[in-house]
């Protein structure tokens, strides 16, 4: 089962990484060709800095290449829950599969900037304005809410699904407007935070947690806690 998932995956991973490096590969190949009588020092110096670029253009146009794969191939991702190895899932393991190839090969480069929200954003999360995302551990964009002004600290999880028994939950994530995840917390499927709630750092918030607007959470598993004042 699982060779029959991933070689169609390897495939379209593939694809969509051929594709995006067109624009750098045609850039090294002209600036190559353009310099080929040019003294070694300078051909080779042309060549690598046509290399360098290319790979950010392989990224910029992977950004745009993954949810336009993500749409063709209808890998629409619904609330669900069953088993690991049904068909069910197929969609929900697509859609995941393009966030990763962004995540691993280029993400990283442009977090947090405009041009991770508008991946984020292509990919179907409902990003609020004035929200910034300084992670590339989020999962199930198409199932993520972020309100406005919300602060996603820098390698906070947030996952829209978790398993259980043997068996896949997939529950949307909701997180209100001014909302702040701390520096590598966890959120994960089926939580709603509310506006103007906040998450600590490095705490793990459980499936189905509800956390009302204004609190403050923390720990592992996060559970309210009150911060005192100082004097």
């Amino acid at each position: 089962m699982h060779i029959l998932t991933l070689v169609p995956l390897y495939l379209l991973a593939s694809v969509c990484i051929g594709v995006s490096l067109v624009p750098g590969a045609w850039l090294f190949s002209h600036v190559s060709a353009l310099t080929a009588h040019q003294p070694e020092l300078l051909h080779l110096t042309a060549v690598c800095i046509a290399g360098a670029c290319g790979f950010f253009l392989y990224g910029f146009t992977l950004i745009l290449v993954l949810p336009l794969a993500n749409f063709v191939l209808r890998a629409r991702v619904v609330p669900w829950r069953g088993h690991y190895y049904s068909a069910g899932i197929l969609n929900w393991y697509v859609h995941n599969a393009l966030i990763y190839l962004a995540r691993y090969t280029f993400l990283e480069f442009v977090t947090p900037t405009p041009l991770n929200l508008l991946f984020y954003k292509l990919m179907g999360m409902h990003i609020g304005q004035g929200t910034q995302i300084n992670s590339v551990n989020i999962s199930d964009a198409a199932l993520v809410t972020l309100g406005e002004r919300v602060t996603i600290g820098g390698s906070a999880t947030i996952v829209a699904h978790y398993g259980m028994g043997g068996v896949l939950i997939i529950s949307p994530v909701n997180i209100g407007n001014g909302a702040t995840i701390g520096l590598k917390a966890t959120i994960m499927g089926g939580v709603e935070i509310g506006e103007g709630a906040k998450v600590m750092p490095n705490s793990v918030v459980l499936p189905r947690t509800k956390i009302p607007a204004g609190e403050t959470w923390g720990g592992v598993p996060a559970r309210k806690i009150e911060l005192r004042k100082a004097a």
